[in-house]
């Protein structure tokens, strides 16, 4: 029987589901309907041989040729199906909502019996909302995998639409039968139908008639929402993030515009963000900051609270105690609240890839619940209060909550400047909203995420082994989905730990495959070593775009994601960062899975990536002059020793350099481009010290660097002061102060020199600084190196300004826990929430994205005063 398998799975006494009967064969139905189960997503039915052939659209379909839209295959309907719009009681099969998306006739191209046994089924639709040529290619099965999914692909036509143009699913949400939206037949009683107007069991009940059921949408229009059922009118959309009036503290819910008496449910799908290059112009639009954790929904009832996945999955145990006990106490009987749950580090910093760490270890002291909306309050559904409303009923709602629960401010500043500001804390960027905006599941246009840098979800399809570990891994190897065939992208061999390196090979190990999962065979250098496995984990990667032939550069690994299925991932669009090829580098890594950085998981190849990275900037403070090294050619773990004379067996690019006062001594070291950068990197130089001048005039300082050093017990507030204090002073002799983190626990103010000053004159200067300042407040500064002295006060150390001495350089990362890194910093970044340790080999590229604080270093060099008086009066005020 064609429907047995429908029948099957329905209890008819409890679904409003027509039971339904094979039809004719000669008929050319076609409908979507837009489900609303435990995830929203939209039904395709073709009429075929007497039934409806069906497949489960999981985001709706894409009128751009580009988006191939994963579509999971499953039983035939009856005929009857199509009409059909109401609402499935939870618990059954399909519970949820279903209305009448779109409706019309299709006609294949070709044979469509041939079609769909070979795969590739091309049809044109003639309905309300979709029309034209599409395709539905089916996908490759996989090894356990039960379900047979395809890919719905629109055609290249007249009726295509170019990637930009807003989704079809968000400009038309409405039935085409009645012109309800799904949240108001969401509102029916369980088992409502439009074929018998009431629940099953109340034939009494008739179906309500509608203004809007007698007209038709056309396919431009944004009608308002008829709805026969007793709900508020939709706020009207206004231009301003502030023309939407925010709640008084403690306002019912029930009187704010667009709330709406219901029950709390169970789960909502969340609401998604749309990628764009860049935020949205104008004051339509607040913007918070995109948070590196898992997304979540806080479900409270009664005094007990549960965090639920994006995808449903109820980790409230996983997230610990802490979390479910602070939602617990919340001032509400019952809520539904949107947020992140994120890792905060010891640097200020969430952190994607400690987050992973800490949930394998069921560690949970550092997670955060960042709250961001409020779907649900005391019996109101607040899903058509404009946003800013609902934020600022979620903002007192959290008012006097536990430490570990935060509200998500948001800013109305134009969001250029808001994304600029997030790339310079290095953090992943922005989510743009329309305040006015209300909460819809699924993705759409009124979220909008600008990143940093280009991150995303890609398929393991293999990996090779450590060639320094035993049982760990070295790299993995990863693809993505394109028309339905796992394409290969290339590798990622940094930013996992060693215990990550050595759990991944025993998962990986558990699925491996006699065969390549790629459409297409490697080529020899990148399938040598490679152990291919089944592809079914998803990695998350952070990287700097893509090379010519579409591999990955600058990978690095930031943990495994299992909310979203390997066979939805594709190739996503990259944001606006700089996506140039990389450069190209003659130095050939050995080892390149050594673990430099244990706990941040940082490889030799990872230290590569990043200074190829910041090279462009870090160039002019590296090249040309003496340096001197930190080695660890163990990592940070093993043993450590300072280099700055040559060693032998040195790369070539790395430059021997000569002494002027001491010619016949061993030469030091120097480089000249980013060979010999990575010529350091192979040599595991963790940290790079540079001398203050270069080689050109070995005498002549062309900077001066005073290092804050605080001592035990003084806070950072404290060492930030004294920076602003010698900044001043140094304005006062005629210089222009830069500031950086040392990586370490305090803060370099650099200034630049014009030529003519000496090694004696700058350490002179630099030092009559040093005692003015203790001289003037003894109980805070001294000028003496002597760890005596030093306990609660701020070491002003000027010895780095003399002949030979060094200072670790801009953006030279630091041989200590956690990969920090010297950091260049504009001064109005200064404050709490920056900590000397706050930026990292991690987290560094989204910093590498914004602007240059310390751009004009050489232009704004200046002649040292020729006395020291006017930099060492005492700081005014």
């Amino acid at each position: 029987m064609p429907l047995a398998t429908y029948r099957r799975k329905r209890d008819f006494s409890r679904t409003p589901e027509p039971r339904g009967a094979a039809g004719k064969a000669k008929g050319a139905a076609y409908v979507i309907q837009k489900h609303a189960a435990r995830r929203l997503h939209y039904d395709l039915r073709l009429e075929l041989d007497g039934v409806l052939k069906s497949w489960a659209v999981t985001r709706g379909p894409s009128l751009d040729p580009a988006d191939k839209r994963l579509a999971v295959e499953v039983e035939d309907h009856p005929l009857d199906y199509r009409d059909f719009e109401g609402t499935i009681p939870r618990g059954e099969y399909g519970g949820g909502t279903v209305i009448v998306w779109d409706r019309g006739t299709w006609s294949p191209i070709g044979d469509p019996h041939a079609g769909l046994k070979k795969g590739h089924l091309e049809f044109a639709l003639h309905g309300d909302k979709l029309k034209g040529r599409w395709h539905l290619v089916r996908m490759a099965p996989r090894t356990r995998e039960k379900r047979v999914n395809w890919l719905l692909i629109k055609g290249e036509d007249a009726q295509a639409r170019a990637p930009d143009a807003p989704p079809l699913v968000e400009r038309e949400p409405l039935s085409v039968t009645t012109g309800r939206p799904i949240e108001a037949v969401e509102g029916e009683a369980p088992g409502w139908s439009s074929r018998t107007g009431g629940p099953i069991g109340d034939p009494a009940s008739e179906p309500k008639a509608t203004p809007a059921a007698k007209r038709k949408q056309k396919p431009e229009a944004h009608p308002a929402p008829a709805s026969p059922t007793k709900t508020r009118a939709r706020p009207k959309r206004t231009a301003a993030a502030d023309a939407v009036t925010a709640p008084p503290p403690g306002a019912d819910p029930l009187a704010l515009p667009g709330a709406k008496p219901g029950p709390l449910p169970d789960f909502v799908p969340p609401m998604l963000a749309t990628l764009a290059a860049a935020p949205p112009k104008g004051n339509a639009y607040v913007h918070e900051i995109k948070f590196d954790g898992y997304r979540v929904l806080a479900r409270i009832k009664d005094g007990k609270a549960r965090l639920l996945t994006r995808g449903g999955l109820d980790w409230t145990d996983r997230f610990g105690p802490a979390l479910r006990e602070a939602l617990a106490r919340l001032p509400v009987r019952a809520a539904l609240i949107d947020g992140e749950v994120v890792a905060e580090t010891g640097s200020g910093a969430s952190d994607f890839s400690a987050l992973q760490q800490d949930l394998s270890e069921s560690r949970a002291d550092r997670l955060v619940l960042y709250a961001f909306d409020l779907i649900h309050l005391d019996g109101a559904d607040l899903g058509d209060v404009p946003l800013t409303a609902r934020k600022s009923l979620l903002e007192a709602l959290l008012k006097e909550a536990a430490p570990v629960l935060r509200f998500s401010a948001h800013f109305a500043d134009d969001g250029a400047t808001v994304l600029a500001h997030a790339c310079r804390l290095s953090l992943e960027g922005v989510v743009s909203k329309r305040a006015d905006g209300r909460y819809r599941s699924g993705r759409s246009r009124d979220w909008i995420k600008t990143k940093c840098t280009a991150r995303q979800e890609f398929v393991v399809a293999g990996f090779t082994l450590s060639s320094v570990a035993k049982d760990a891994i070295g790299a993995l190897v990863l693809g993505v989905y394109e028309n339905g065939r796992l394409a290969p992208v290339g590798r990622v061999g940094t930013g996992f730990s060693a215990a990550m390196a050595r759990a991944l090979f025993r998962t990986l190990s558990a699925l491996a495959v006699a065969r390549s999962p790629f459409a297409v065979p490697l080529a020899p250098e990148a399938a040598r070593g490679v152990r291919f496995v089944d592809p079914q984990l998803v990695a998350e990667v952070e990287f700097r775009g893509f090379t010519a032939d579409g591999n990955l550069r600058h990978a690095a690994f930031r943990g495994l994601r299992d909310d979203k299925p390997a066979s939805e991932v594709v190739r996503e669009m990259p944001t606006e960062t700089d996506n140039r090829a990389p450069r190209r580098a003659a130095i050939a890594l050995t080892h390149p899975d050594r673990i430099y950085w244990p706990d941040a998981g940082v490889t030799k190849q990872g230290l590569a990536d990043y200074w190829a990275e910041a090279y462009p900037r870090a160039a002019p403070h590296l090249t040309g002059r003496p340096l001197a090294l930190v080695r660890c050619p163990e990592g940070i773990d093993g043993e450590r020793f300072f280099q700055k004379h040559l060693w032998q067996g040195a790369r070539r690019a790395i430059v021997p350099v000569r002494d002027p006062k001491d010619p016949s001594g061993s030469p030091l070291v120097s480089i000249d481009r980013l060979d010999g950068l990575l010529g350091l990197v192979q040599a595991a130089a963790l940290e790079i010290h540079p001398w203050g001048s270069a080689l050109t005039d070995w005498e002549a300082p062309d900077r001066i660097v005073m290092d804050l050093d605080p001592g035990e017990g003084v806070p950072w507030e404290a060492t930030l002061a004294a920076a602003a204090e010698v900044a001043e002073r140094l304005r006062q002799a005629g210089l222009v102060p830069f500031v950086k983190t040392t990586g370490g626990k305090g803060l370099h103010v650099v200034a630049p020199l014009a030529p003519k000053a000496k090694w004696p004159q700058a350490k002179a200067f630099t030092k009559m600084i040093a005692d003015a300042m203790a001289a003037d407040s003894p109980e805070r500064y001294v000028a003496t190196i002597a760890m005596a002295k030093r306990r609660g006060r701020i070491l002003i150390d000027y010895l780095r300004n003399q002949r030979g001495a060094t200072a670790v350089a801009p953006y030279s990362p630091r041989a200590r826990a956690g990969a920090a890194v010297s950091m260049p910093l504009a001064w109005d970044e200064l404050g709490p929430a920056i900590g000397p340790a706050y930026f990292t080999v991690a987290n560094a590229p989204a910093r590498l994205a914004a602007a240059d604080p310390w751009g004009g270093f050489a232009a704004a060099a200046a002649p040292l005063p020729d006395g020291p008086r006017k930099a060492t009066g005492r700081r005014k005020g």
